[in-house]
């Protein structure tokens, strides 16, 4: 069963936190066939707060049977499929902090973010996760302004929030109604591979910064919403705004966006590089057969170009890359998506034309058993006697944390690439050098610099030169460049 994670930050909310606590645990989700936790992180409260979180954190039942009998709830359905988790901050460090602490202890497939306050209605879940479920979204944000019901509230505050949901729309590229919102859900593998920094209320405008770099999905969907004065608690102030305008442009230029690994980063980064990826699509295009297989298709950067010439097998390791492959591109009748090795055999393809064409770009660099690998390859070829199209990152002596970060374990030589393809059974047509123009950027960032990632504004750049240097490239045939490009055939 799906679970879903609830995320409680609470600091000083003595008056409201159980309360909350029994609305949350009335809503059923069985439904939707979720089961939920709540994690409820006490940011170093002094008004009583965290000896509740520490009484939940011993017996939750006991703590909260009580509160959710006098509200006539019943008790035994309301705890069931559910689990409370009571965790402590130090010191008070912030919601952002608290969150981050929440994100790295939860267990479910989704998290949602919910206020220990009563502003927000537990009700609402069903609205929130429904997108998700659905696989429609990576996020989706409770928006206060699109129509349901809402407390009459604050003028003032409410112009601050659309001012800095203005703000962040403008510099992010996006139209959300409500940046601000704090009814935030996501899918779980999303919110845990964001690098999140911010400890205060600069949650809000990061969150929404890196979601939008990483071009994830972000839906919008009405919740009710009974805004508190501050008389009754509200603890934001015209401060956070001027931090989370801050927050906006400081992170919209931010280059570290993902946790671990940058492989989901370099993807989406891949992405934007449209005249690469329209250059790469045009050379493979003359040794395309009527159906492809792909191996290691990514956010489908090439995926899209070739579906214009042949039938398609997309392949790939990454879930997270295949569902968003998936919800782009699923509903086409010429493509078949699994999740593959090219160490292992096929599965089973819908019926169609045999493979003909293996398209395996910045993928055998991260292989450690390269020969079993082009083995592979050769085997499904050998029927219908097609053709490899291989591009792999060349001169070994580039070799630099760039490539550590990316999972390369090696680049190629001309000569050692050819006697690769040899032993595994492949003869080369052609092998050509490829992208001139990334070579110097490549070398200054990873031997030089000893970055472990290109900067956003490099590429920018990059990108731009590139609509010129690479069709110049192809006409003049380059010396050397940052990838080797073969094109190899079954030996007969």
């Amino acid at each position: 069963m799906p679970k879903l994670s609830i995320v409680v930050p609470a600091y000083n909310e003595r008056r409201t936190l159980r309360t909350l606590l029994a609305a949350v645990l009335d809503v059923d989700l069985s439904p939707l066939g979720i089961s939920k936790e709540i994690l409820v992180i006490d940011d170093g409260s002094t008004d009583g707060t965290r000896e509740i979180v520490e009484a939940l954190a011993r017996d939750w039942r006991a703590e909260i049977s009580p509160v959710l009998a006098r509200r006539g709830i019943d008790v035994a359905r309301a705890t069931r499929d559910a689990e409370v988790r009571g965790l402590l901050q130090p010191v008070n460090r912030g919601k952002g902090a608290a969150l981050r602490r929440g994100f790295q202890e939860a267990s479910g497939d989704f998290v949602l973010v919910q206020d220990a306050d009563l502003e927000y209605d537990p009700r609402d879940y069903h609205r929130l996760l429904r997108p998700l479920l659905d696989g429609r979204a990576d996020a989706v944000y409770g928006s206060r302004f699109l129509g349901d019901e809402r407390r009459v509230l604050l003028y003032w505050h409410q112009v601050g929030n659309r001012i800095l949901t203005t703000l962040a729309n403008a510099v992010n590229d996006l139209n959300l109604t409500d940046m601000e919102t704090c009814y935030k859900a996501f899918r779980a593998d999303v919110i845990k591979n964001l690098k999140l920094t911010s400890d205060r209320f600069g949650f809000e405008p990061e969150v929404t910064a890196k979601l939008a770099k990483m071009r994830y999905r972000i839906f919008e969907v009405p919740v009710s919403y009974a805004g508190r004065g501050y008389e009754a608690g509200k603890k934001i102030t015209w401060k956070d705004g001027l931090e989370a305008i801050y927050c906006i442009l400081r992170y919209r230029f931010s280059s570290d966006v993902m946790e671990g690994s940058i492989l989901e980063e370099t993807l989406e980064k891949m992405s934007r590089m449209r005249h690469l990826n329209r250059r790469i699509a045009r050379d493979l295009m003359p040794h395309l057969g009527r159906r492809v297989l792909e191996v290691g298709c990514g956010h489908g950067n090439l995926t899209e170009h070739l579906l214009a010439r042949a039938d398609v097998v997309a392949t790939d390791l990454d879930d997270v890359a295949l569902a968003r492959i998936r919800a782009a591109m699923g509903g086409y009748d010429h493509l078949e998506i699994h999740r593959w090795d090219l160490r292992e055999p096929l599965p089973a393809l819908s019926p169609g034309p045999p493979i003909d064409t293996i398209v395996c770009l910045n993928v055998l660099e991260h292989i450690e058993e390269e020969a079993e690998a082009l083995e592979n390859a050769r085997r499904i070829l050998e029927p219908s006697g097609g053709r490899l199209c291989l591009l792999v990152p060349a001169h070994p002596s580039l070799f630099s944390p760039l490539d550590v970060k990316l999972g390369h374990r090696r680049r190629y030589t001309r000569r050692g690439l050819i006697a690769s393809l040899q032993r595994a059974g492949f003869q080369v047509e052609s092998l050509r050098w490829f992208n001139l123009l990334g070579l110097p950027g490549w070398w200054l960032n990873g031997k030089v610099l000893r970055r472990d990632r290109l900067p956003p504004v490099q590429l920018a750049v990059y990108n731009v030169l590139s609509r010129v240097a690479l069709p110049a490239e192809r006409l003049a045939g380059p010396p050397v460049g940052l990838s080797l490009v073969a094109i190899a055939t079954p030996s007969r």
